[in-house]
């Protein structure tokens, strides 16, 4: 983005006047700037009408009083890319093209889209086929619908790639509190990344919100987001449409364990983004930053006057990873004092219903409570019935005293209704005008706290660590696979550890494995065979000089009935490796969007078996690969797992780092593939490697 379209953009977001071109749908939107309240000049311009939205119409664009800051333009395609000429000509700040009819409808619509952005230039251009922006700060709506919403002056912004989503969020009856929302559409000019970029620089923005289809430049979506987390604001991600990396990664086992979303969401855990997985979801997260803000770790103090409750609490805490730390000694015994006989100390904690709605008995419970540590509280309150009102003053009375007891403690605070519905409009906003969030769910309540608190574990690693920038590596539509003999050969560059062996003729290999010692692997060399099992191209635990030549026979018969021309008189003779304690998969690839991404996985017969893969963007830190490594569940085998021996972990962390700084460093390496990848007690061993690098070096490689 140009310096003058940044600041055009800042213009058409905070605009001293507003142009509308357009009929029936700009009387709409001069509708939507009266029921917002913006205080500013209105020009329509229409040369067949006298007024919109009671403001008196220009005839011409030429005709203005001057150069508009924000315009929407709702006309046909052709008459859209003319105004945007004549509006970049005089000078305009930006404009929303509300016209559909280009990107998204085909080829046409391709040309048609190259013409408007070229007609653009440096005007900040939001679209085509978008709704608009909404400022709820200076209260500016160019927005071809109703809409709703509203915020104190602050609040969350809210970017989606996704008319109607953006629609139906300024719907919701959910009092997030907001300061932008922006319906992108096509992006031909103005990106997800570029308006991430400027918002982050908003004082009154305390969050972001994403919907993402998809992403136009990853490296750059990666700065406006570093700035966001500088800023200390938050970025919260509804990503939708996952789909797996297509045929160029099919040849290996790691194309069917990642695909493209597994890379969004190596991203989003690069970047300290929080990633959720519904609309209801993405409001109550931005809900609680914007009000609440971020908890200093994953502590939690839960209060309902339930068992069943404090149960589900419990139950829902413990599997999204948060910590409902129990009572210390002292501040038990002091509960066993406050609280009735039928109640049961803990955290969460039931205080019954006894003492429900009694200030004087509740407020002591809530403050003794609060004398532990903890990194927020919340209470778990379901509102009565508009018309059911006898209740109402005891929920009342319960969150007033929580919420003085939690404020006094200096914790993020919320009330959490268990229906969402359960919650009305009067009480949300009185909680939220006391900086209490109002949450609406108990699942989202609890995910929306664990998702701020890991964002905050996070922006503290990376504020301290810092973080390196991606490292792009573009994948050649020329990259070859070469046999695993060179493959190997570059693992021990690597400075990972290969199995002893030679690669020899057919008629040399009994011998060749007289010399290595029994037991040995065979494997037919050949750049044709990317999975050597399926092609009968690997025999394994050959005791004997006459069973490795059978096994010859056999081989050159089964590859020649799975692929002639993969046949080869080169076989790679190898010593067998002793049983390991586990095996892995290990895969470094380059992608074209993401650069180079390392994924880690079950190895072996299981790499397709059980769903257990991580995986991660390169460059990444020595911590971020040995976390990685323990969020597989076969990395409970790497401790000792029924008497089998203990792995050390730092040898296999070790062998990682030098795989991922070998990849950064040869960025003619399109793929690695080391499966399995056997851990031993004392270290390492790669078995077994599938590699495609770039043509010329393939062929130098095979020379």
């Amino acid at each position: 983005m140009t310096l003058l379209r940044r600041q055009n953009l800042l213009r058409l977001l905070k605009p001293r006047h507003v142009a509308l071109i357009g009929g029936r749908d700009a009387v709409t939107v001069a509708g939507e700037l009266a029921r917002i309240g913006y205080p500013g000049p209105v020009w329509p311009v229409n040369s067949g009408r006298r007024e919109i939205g009671g403001h008196p119409c220009f005839a011409r664009i030429e005709d203005l009083p001057e150069p508009p800051d924000a315009v929407f333009l709702a006309i046909p395609r052709e008459a859209a890319i003319e105004a945007v000429a004549t509006l970049e000509r005089i000078g305009a700040g930006g404009a929303v093209c509300y016209a559909a009819g280009f990107g998204e409808s085909g080829p046409e619509g391709d040309e048609a889209e190259a013409r408007l952005v070229a007609a653009a230039g440096d005007l900040a251009l939001v679209g085509p086929n978008c709704y608009g922006v909404l400022n709820y700060i200076d209260r500016v709506a160019l927005w071809p619908f109703a809409h709703g919403g509203d915020g104190p002056g602050h609040g969350a912004a809210i970017i989606t790639q996704s008319g109607m989503l953006s629609s139906d969020l300024t719907m919701s009856q959910r009092s997030v509190p907001f300061a932008y929302m922006i319906s992108a559409g096509n992006q031909s000019v103005l990106t997800l990344e570029d308006f991430a970029d400027v918002l982050a620089e908003q004082p009154e923005v305390r969050a972001i919100g994403l919907h993402i289809e998809g992403l136009k430049d990853i490296p750059r979506f990666e700065r406006a987001a570093l700035k966001a987390l500088e800023r200390g604001v938050p970025i919260v991600a509804l990503k939708t449409g996952s789909s797996r990396i297509g045929s160029r990664l099919t040849i290996s086992h790691t194309g069917s364990l990642s695909g493209t979303d597994d890379l969004y969401q190596a991203l989003f855990d690069r970047l300290g983004i929080i990633r959720v997985t519904n609309p209801a979801q993405l409001l109550e997260t931005l809900k609680f930053l914007c009000i609440a803000g971020i908890p200093k770790g994953n502590r939690v103090a839960g209060f309902t006057c339930s068992g069943g409750g404090a149960t589900m609490l419990a139950d829902h805490g413990e599997r999204i990873g948060l910590d409902f730390p129990q009572p210390s000694a002292t501040v038990a015994a002091e509960l066993r004092r406050l609280l009735p006989p039928t109640a049961t100390v803990s955290n969460p904690l039931d205080y019954t219903t006894p003492i429900w709605g009694l200030r004087e008995r509740t407020a002591p419970v809530f403050a003794a409570a609060l004398r532990d540590p903890h990194d927020a509280a919340l209470i778990v309150q379901d509102y009565p019935l508009a018309g059911l009102d006898e209740s109402r003053p005891h929920y009342l009375s319960d969150a007033e005293s929580f919420i003085d007891a939690a404020s006094a403690a200096g914790l993020p605070v919320a009330v959490c209704s268990t229906l969402p519905e359960n919650l009305d409009r009067e009480t949300r906003e009185m909680l939220a005008a006391r900086g209490v969030a109002p949450m609406q769910g108990l699942h989202e309540a609890l995910n929306a706290i664990a998702g701020a608190a890991w964002h905050g574990r996070r922006r503290a690693e990376i504020l301290d660590r810092g973080l390196e920038p991606l490292v792009a590596a573009p994948l050649s539509d020329t990259a070859e696979t070469i046999d695993e003999a060179a493959g190997k050969e570059h693992l021990r560059a690597a400075g990972l550890p290969v199995p002893e062996g030679i690669v020899v003729t057919g008629a040399e290999a009994p011998r060749a494995a007289g010399r290595l010692g029994f037991p040995v692997a065979l494997k037919m060399v050949s750049a044709g065979v990317a999975h050597k099992s399926e092609a009968g191209a690997v025999r394994l635990g050959l005791r004997d000089a006459s069973a490795v030549e059978a096994a010859v026979a056999d081989m050159r018969t089964d590859v020649t009935a799975h692929d002639p021309t993969a046949v080869t008189d080169r076989f790679l003779v190898e010593r067998m490796e002793r049983t390991p304690v586990a095996e892995l998969l290990i895969s470094v690839r380059a992608d074209p969007q993401f650069g180079l991404a390392m994924t880690l996985a079950s190895g072996g017969l299981l790499v397709e078996l059980i769903d257990d893969a991580v995986t991660l963007l390169l460059p990444a830190s020595r911590a971020e690969l040995a976390a990685a490594l323990a969020s597989l569940k076969v990395s409970r085998l790497l401790d000792g797992y029924r008497g089998r021996p203990a792995v050390d972990r730092d040898a296999v962390v070790d062998a990682l780092q030098r795989l991922a700084c070998y990849a950064t460093a040869h960025r003619e390496i399109a793929e690695i593939e080391i499966n399995p990848l056997f851990v031993l007690p004392a270290g390492v061993v790669a078995v077994d490697v599938l590699m495609r690098v770039a043509r010329a070096t393939a062929r130098a490689v095979s020379a």
